[in-house]
């Protein structure tokens, strides 16, 4: 079992949203799984273009290190995504790699996989952000099974309670994934979304040729 954090904070070793992925993933390490942390800064991403090849050919055609990032995401059985609030947001160096998976949305490529959510802020917006992240991962296909924001403007210690909450779902998100657990609350917005894609990318079929061909082959194409 393979469980990836990746980092939107620029800040490095001083992010204490790392910390707090960190800490998801030591508690799924401690409870069996493999893990693997990505800072996002650390890596050369430029920005999507909207060129359509992705949807086309399968590929993107920029020459950075999406591809390495992508395909550690691709081959996860869990993510922990995270990033610190930012104007209400995610950081841009996060947003330009969700940007740059809009063929793995348009393929639901991360059906079955399990995640999480970590966020902190100065001041406040970590609910907004933690709900934006989810519903990024479950646009991805993911099963979300929560997340941990805190606010640690007015109280820094309030890290260390909160790295305790993140370990708790690490180890969560491990026997989630082991014992496939439902979330049926989850499973009507997945099924809408494969539902959504699929009928997308059929409707674009001629021009979408590599999208239309991974639906066709898992028998899901709705025309």
């Amino acid at each position: 079992m393979k469980i990836i954090g990746i980092n939107g904070s620029p800040r490095g070793d001083q992010s204490r949203t790392r910390r707090l992925i960190q800490a998801v993933l030591d508690g799924a390490t401690e409870a069996g799984a493999e893990t693997e942390l990505i800072d996002v800064s650390a890596y050369d991403l430029k920005y999507c273009t909207g060129c359509g090849v992705c949807y086309a050919q399968g590929e993107c055609l920029l020459a950075d290190d999406f591809e390495e990032i992508y395909q550690k995401i691709l081959d996860a059985d869990g993510i922990v995504l995270g990033s610190p609030v930012y104007i209400m947001s995610v950081t841009a160096q996060l947003k330009t790699l969700i940007d740059r998976m809009a063929d793995a949305i348009h393929c639901q490529m991360l059906n079955g996989v399990y995640s999480v959510a970590v966020t902190t802020t100065g001041g406040g917006g970590h609910d907004e952000v933690i709900a934006y992240m989810q519903r990024v991962l479950n646009m991805l296909g993911s099963i979300t099974i929560g997340g941990v924001g805190v606010a640690l403007g007015r109280d820094p210690d309030a890290l260390n309670g909160a790295t305790l909450e993140a370990a708790a779902l690490g180890v969560t998100l491990v026997d989630s994934i082991r014992t496939s657990r439902h979330y049926p609350e989850q499973e009507e917005i997945l099924a809408k979304n494969r539902e959504y894609f699929c009928a997308l990318v059929s409707a674009n079929k001629d021009v979408w040729v590599h999208e239309y061909e991974y639906w066709k082959e898992l028998d899901l194409l709705l025309h």
